[in-house]
């Protein structure tokens, strides 16, 4: 649920988080000794957060991030300003805010009950049961077998990422070793060794496009956010009609979505939520509509969401005929689910002014400088490729390389605000992420050289043979399974010779996988990262959105293919 997968998030490894979090314990103490009150609050939230599960922790420790490092222009010296920062981040119940970190706190848990031989013997076990099996798989039944035994390790892996959370292991890592496997079974499968390595050179060129792709939006975005760019979006808004608070909300995300990652739209949306309504059912609600709308919005660019950016690069689509044919359609699944909304006892009810919780954020120097750069430069990929025909990971090089003499510049000589440049940029993207994807479109690419992907093409064709249908099924599936894989597997399914680029069916398959992943909570990234921030349950979204989710899944369907058969769509440019 991608974005999920950019959904969530670059994470600070568990043991420099134990270090980081004693040192800043360390540095309280020497200060504040005599200062009971700030101790009591460091305490209540180490208490409040040992209930929280690991994969929340990780999207509250990077939606406080990317409000922390952008608080500007202050590193707090002094013992009040320590004590005011403690003061705005819990409320008057001694509980965390949903935008303070916990990764202090959860590093106190765990030092405490860290059993690191238990850890030891369970990755012991998996080692040798992984090693076990590798030796009783008989090379020449692998070889006779290899469709069987490909088969069975994807599906075993897929199950590793689906149940990350319930077996504690991180789905990267599943993910490449479920990767170098599968194409290790298929070198023992191939007519011979060159054959498999001419075959993995092809898919790693081709997985490697996205990958950088990713890489460069990611910083590029995070470089603007880390200057507080999008204040110059979420500052506009200042309407608290509960009405019309639901739909500017909504359309403002649809189309920041189409430009950023549908994950990087909802952490800067929810954020904004915190200023301008005071937490109720109807910020709820109203968080439930920036899921929707990061979803639908990222659905009719090729840079909004992952998997439109991988169809583009890969041909299946291309710029302006996915923009101007995909817009209405990505415009009414979101337009349903509102007008709906706005029939709901939830949003009727008045909207209160909230506390600013995020007032001392400031934008940094030069912060609308770097936001016009950025955005310009993920709006040129488009251009860029058209004008010179290279792939898009060199246009989005080209913005990143730009943006990094830019801010080495406008920032030289200013040792305090070196988190404001690339290199501090990288160490915060999601390159677990990114290392995900590589796993993912790795193993798909190895089912596809093994023909195993055409084989199930030629099944749906036989037992279903709709095209429309069997891109709508995608949609539904993406909202419990990854629609990465999803994409991928349909993209190895059928070639351009049997859908050809900007066909009926590679649009409704970039449409269906990027909204159908809203009708559930965990759909997404963008919902999972929603679910975190706002501490919203599996049961609430499927009772109070799913259906309005759906509605507009369908109605969005529906106006995709009426669209298609009178002719409807937005005039070229």
């Amino acid at each position: 649920m991608a974005a999920v997968a950019l959904s969530i998030g670059s994470h600070k490894n568990i043991l420099s988080s134990l270090s980081s979090s004693s040192q800043f314990s360390n540095k309280l103490l020497k200060n504040k000794k005599n200062k009971n009150d700030s101790l009591l609050s460091i305490s209540t939230l180490f208490s409040k957060s040992s209930s929280l599960s690991n994969n929340r922790l990780h999207l509250l420790a990077r939606a406080e991030d990317k409000a922390k490092d952008s608080s500007f222009p202050q590193q707090q010296q002094d013992d009040n300003d320590d004590k005011n920062q403690f003061q705005d981040l819990t409320s008057t119940t001694g509980q965390c805010d949903p935008l303070c970190s916990v990764d202090e706190t959860s590093s106190q848990q765990f030092a405490a009950n860290y059993q690191p031989k238990t850890d030891f013997l369970k990755a012991f076990a998996i080692f040798g049961a992984a090693a076990t099996g590798a030796l009783a798989i008989n090379h020449s039944w692998v070889a006779a077998n290899q469709d069987l035994a490909m088969a069975i390790l994807f599906c075993l892996g897929y199950a590793g990422i689906i149940f990350e959370e319930s077996l504690a292991f991180n789905k990267s890592g599943i993910g490449l070793l479920m990767a170098v496997s599968l194409w290790v079974i298929r070198s023992i499968g191939a007519p011979s060794t060159d054959i498999a390595v001419s075959e993995l050179s092809h898919a790693s060129a081709e997985v490697s496009e996205i990958v950088f792709f990713l890489l460069g939006a990611m910083t590029i975005v995070e470089i603007v956010d880390a200057h507080q760019g999008f204040k110059l979006v979420t500052d506009n808004i200042t309407t608290r009609k509960p009405r019309t608070l639901l739909w500017v909300i909504g359309f403002v995300t649809f189309f920041l979505s189409s430009i950023l990652d549908n994950l990087t739209s909802t952490i800067v949306m929810v954020s904004l939520l915190r200023k301008l309504v005071p937490k109720s059912e109807y910020r709820k609600l109203l968080g439930a509509v920036i899921v929707i709308a990061a979803n639908a919005g990222g659905a009719w660019t090729p840079i909004g969401d992952v998997t439109t950016t991988m169809l583009w690069i890969h041909g299946q689509i291309s710029t302006l005929p996915t923009m101007t044919s995909l817009f209405i359609p990505s415009a009414v699944s979101l337009a349903v689910p509102l007008a709906l909304m706005s029939l709901t006892s939830e949003v009727n009810e008045n909207g209160q002014n909230s506390s600013n919780v995020l007032a001392s954020e400031q934008m940094a120097p030069r912060g609308q400088l770097v936001f016009g750069v950025g955005i310009g430069a993920l709006i040129f990929v488009p251009v860029f490729k058209a004008l010179t025909g290279l792939p898009p990971f060199m246009g989005v090089l080209l913005g990143l390389g730009v943006l990094w003499i830019l801010t080495d510049a406008i920032h030289y000589g200013e040792s305090e605000r070196q988190r404001l440049k690339v290199p501090q940029a990288l160490s915060r993207i999601d390159t677990q992420g990114a290392l995900f994807f590589l796993g993912i479109l790795l193993s798909v690419s190895s089912l596809e050289a093994a023909g195993i992907l055409r084989e199930l093409a030629n099944y749906l064709d036989a037992h279903i043979g709709n095209s429309e249908l069997i891109a709508s099924a995608i949609g539904v599936v993406s909202a419990i399974i990854d629609n990465v894989p999803l994409v991928a597997g349909a993209m190895g399914m059928y070639d351009l010779a049997s859908y050809p680029q900007d066909s009926e069916f590679w649009q409704l398959v970039a449409f269906c996988a990027g909204t159908g992943g809203s009708m559930l909570v965990i759909g997404s990234a963008a919902g999972v990262a929603y679910m975190g921030m706002e501490r919203v349950d599996f049961v609430w979204y499927l009772r109070k959105v799913s259906g309005f989710a759906f509605a507009g899944y369908a109605a969005g369907i529906a106006a995709y293919l009426v669209g298609q058969k009178l002719h409807l769509s937005l005039p070229p440019l």
